[in-house]
């Protein structure tokens, strides 16, 4: 069970120290001349230091701006070489500069992940679950032969970003967050099919709006022609060529009309996979939730909460197992969950003409999934109790 946590009035707390950025140094003596230009006090070795002090949020119509890339003021870059990672630091400069020959480019060797910040009902801002986006990252790389990121070093990371940027979190109830994006690449020239012997931390942050401007309403989707993944190959990865390879089926399932596909199982064709950016969720007529299960699919954090939301919070009984294509007429609701949209609700399926609508219908999310989504978006933004762990105070 959990328990609802009274909203509060926002409040603009200084927790810890902070790095503020092109604000001016109002309870510094006026001869003090460590404080540069930007607002920095600037420590002995010239690097910028924290302070203790709260950012006047940017001037932006938070409500409306939109589902892309907005530069920000800092970002997080550290580099592996001879062996091991350096400090890592923060810089002004949103430009990657690389090698024509660099692994990245040639071979494809990179891993990311993604994760927002929260301002919450009281004030904080926050990031929630990052140490799983840690976790699943430092794997990620292990299978692509890259030294991992240490897990420790990207919580802090996440801390530093967000706290420099602290301006363009967004307000509590504009219903936009942070998108922070950290992302690691083969950074050295490789010629030959081997491992790159130099690599890149980047960690960089955009404010987003809602994913949904207007309310979820249902999708229809497609049964793909394509594969997203194969046998025991890469799908349960974040790699960016897993995505890569899924553009081709996303535009022509868009030039067919649809808004997303599902990919089916490589090996048979006859069991339901996930989409090219997120897992599927199915509700059966009686209550129960069911996701599918498979090597090749990525194992998603967001589903990984909704499964515990479903089973501790609501009561429900969750089953996780291989789902076949034949069986979709049997669910009452289905939906795709990931970090943007929580959960997009999917009302139909077209199979090569042959139609599954599901009877939540395509006018809105179906009582259950409407519930797990309240319930998951409640947990975020500090409006419901979260389980130990889930939420990381970043101020």
């Amino acid at each position: 069970m959990y328990r609802e946590i009274d909203n509060q009035p926002l409040i603009f707390r200084t927790v810890g120290s902070i790095m503020f950025i092109n604000q001016s140094i109002t309870n510094l003596p006026a001869d003090d001349k460590t404080a540069n230009a930007s607002g920095y006090r600037i420590g002995v070795h010239g690097k910028p230091e924290m302070e203790d002090k709260t950012m006047e949020k940017k001037n932006l119509d938070w409500g409306n701006i939109g589902f892309s890339y907005v530069t920000t003021d800092y970002r997080y870059v550290s580099n592996y070489k001879d062996g091991k990672w350096d400090e890592g630091t923060l810089t002004e400069d949103p430009n990657v500069v690389i090698n024509e020959c660099a692994g990245i480019l040639q071979y494809c060797q990179e891993v990311f992940e993604g994760l927002k910040a929260y301002e919450t009902a009281d004030g904080r801002i926050v990031t929630f679950r990052s140490d799983l986006n840690a976790d699943r990252m430092y794997h990620s790389a292990e299978r692509m032969e890259m030294p991992p990121f240490p897990r420790e070093r990207f919580i802090e990371a996440v801390e530093k970003v967000v706290k420099a940027n602290e301006a363009w979190v967004p307000p509590y109830g504009s219903g936009a967050t942070l998108y922070l994006s950290p992302y690691m690449y083969a950074s050295s020239p490789v010629i030959g099919v081997k491992p790159a012997q130099e690599y890149q931390f980047r960690l960089f942050c955009t404010p987003v709006g809602p994913y949904f401007h207007e309310g979820a309403k249902p999708i229809t989707i497609c049964v793909s022609d394509f594969d997203r993944a194969a046998p025991h190959g890469t799908g349960h990865i974040k790699a960016g060529l897993n995505y890569a390879m899924s553009l081709h089926a996303h535009e022509v399932a868009h030039a067919n009309g649809f808004d997303e596909n599902m990919f089916l199982d490589p090996a048979t064709r006859t069991y339901v996979e996930e989409t090219g950016g997120a897992n599927f969720l199915f509700v059966t007529k009686d209550g129960e939730l069911v996701t599918p299960k498979s090597d090749s699919i990525l194992p998603s954090i967001t589903r990984r909460s909704l499964v515990y939301v479903a089973e501790n919070y609501l009561g429900l009984k969750v089953t996780q197992r291989p789902v076949k294509l034949s069986e979709l007429g049997d669910f009452a609701e289905c939906g795709l969950c990931g970090t943007a949209a929580v959960i997009s609700p999917v009302g139909k399926v077209v199979d090569h003409g042959k139609e599954i609508c599901f009877p939540s219908g395509m006018e809105k999310m179906g009582p259950t999934i409407q519930k797990l989504y309240d319930t998951l978006t409640g947990i975020q933004m500090g409006k419901i109790e979260a389980p130990e762990g889930w939420i990381h105070k970043i101020k």
